[in-house]
C-alpha cells in the first residue's frame, strides 16, 4: 500500500506553510517543535520528495511543496464538507460561516444582507473577510473561506448563484468637457483615459470591455487599491472610470467633483451572487444564505429580475 500521510500531518504542513516557521506552526497546532518536525519528516520519506528548505531565519517551501500544501488544503477541506455533511444544524446553517467578500461590493450590500439573518438565524456567527475576487475565489476553493459574495465568479470547482445585476456608471472629473450632460455615448469616449483597479478585479474586466468597445485606453502604469483612491484620481483629471451602482449611491450621494455618466451605447453590467464550493456538505446552509442575500438585492432594488 502507498504512503498516505494523516490529516494531522497534512495540518502541519499546512501549518508551516502558512507560518513560514517550525515554532510557530508547532504553537500554532498545539504540539511540541520536535513533534512537528518529526511528523514533517516522517511524510517527506515516505513520499521520497523534500517539501521545506530549511534555513537558519525561515523555511522556504519547494516547488513539489506548494503543490503538495495546494492539494492538502483541498483534502481538508472535503473532510470538513463530509463532516457538515451529517451534522444536524439546520437552525443555525452551521454556527459559523466564512465569508469572503470584495471591499468594491460588501461594505454596500452587507448592511442589507446581515440585518435579517441575524434576526433569523441569532445563534449564527458570520466572520467577513475583505479581499480581491480573485484572491476570495482561491480561498473559497481551498476551505479557507466557506463562501464568496461578489461578482459572478465562474472559477472551476465552485457553485455560483446569481443575486442580481448592478449597473454601470462612468465617473468623469466635474470639469471634464463631457460631464455637462446626463449620458454619454461609448465612441465619445475615443482616445480617454480610462482608471482602474488592478489585476484580480472583476471591474478591471469591465474597464477593458469598455476600452474595446469605445477606442479608450486603460492607464497601465497604475493599478488602484480602492474605488475610492480612484474616485480621487478622476476627480483631478487623471483620467475617467467605471463605478458600480451600489457604490456609486453611497459614495456619490454628495460629491461635486466628480459627475456620474450612464453610458450609452454599452450595455454591460456586474451580475453578483453567492459562491461555494460544488462538493460542499454544507449546500443546503449556503442557498438558505443566497435566498437572504436574494431578498436583500430586491430590497435595494439591485435584484435584476431575479
Amino acid at each position: 500500500m502507498p504512503f498516505r500521510p494523516t490529516l494531522r500531518q497534512l495540518e502541519y504542513i499546512i501549518a508551516i506553510a502558512d507560518c513560514g516557521h517550525f515554532g510557530m506552526a508547532a504553537k500554532r497546532c498545539h504540539v511540541s517543535q520536535p513533534t512537528l518536525s518529526v511528523q514533517v519528516a516522517l511524510v517527506e520519506r515516505g513520499l521520497g520528495v523534500q517539501l521545506f528548505e530549511r534555513t537558519p531565519t525561515r523555511v522556504l517551501m519547494t516547488p513539489t511543496g506548494q503543490t503538495f500544501v495546494h492539494h492538502a488544503r483541498l483534502a481538508i477541506a472535503s473532510m470538513e464538507d463530509l463532516l457538515d455533511a451529517v451534522a444536524d444544524d439546520a437552525g443555525s446553517l452551521g454556527g459559523l460561516i466564512k465569508l469572503g467578500t470584495p471591499p468594491s461590493f460588501g461594505p454596500y450590500f452587507l448592511p442589507t444582507f446581515l440585518p435579517p439573518i441575524h434576526r433569523e438565524f441569532p445563534a449564527l456567527k458570520i466572520y467577513i473577510v475583505e479581499d480581491r475576487p480573485a484572491a476570495i475565489e482561491t480561498a473559497v476553493n481551498e476551505g479557507v473561506l466557506d463562501c464568496g459574495l461578489g461578482p459572478e465568479s465562474t472559477e472551476a470547482g465552485l457553485s455560483f448563484v446569481r443575486i442580481g445585476t448592478e449597473r454601470l456608471f462612468l465617473g468623469v472629473p466635474a470639469d471634464h468637457k463631457l460631464a455637462s450632460g446626463r449620458s454619454v455615448n461609448a465612441k465619445a469616449l475615443r482616445g480617454e483615459r480610462l482608471l482602474a483597479l488592478g489585476s484580480g478585479n472583476r471591474l478591471l474586466e469591465n474597464v477593458r470591455h469598455l476600452a474595446q468597445a469605445s477606442g479608450a485606453t486603460v492607464v497601465d502604469d497604475y493599478e488602484g487599491t480602492s474605488l475610492d483612491a480612484i474616485r480621487q484620481m478622476v476627480s483631478i483629471g487623471m483620467g475617467l472610470s467605471v463605478f458600480p451602482e451600489l457604490y456609486a449611491r453611497s459614495e456619490f450621494r454628495n460629491a461635486d467633483d466628480v459627475v456620474l455618466l450612464e453610458i450609452d451605447g454599452w450595455i454591460e453590467t456586474r451580475s453578483f451572487g453567492l459562491y461555494f464550493r460544488e462538493a460542499t456538505g454544507r449546500r443546503r446552509h449556503f442557498e438558505t444564505l443566497a435566498g437572504e442575500a436574494r431578498r436583500a438585492a430586491t430590497a435595494l432594488r439591485v435584484d435584476g429580475g431575479c
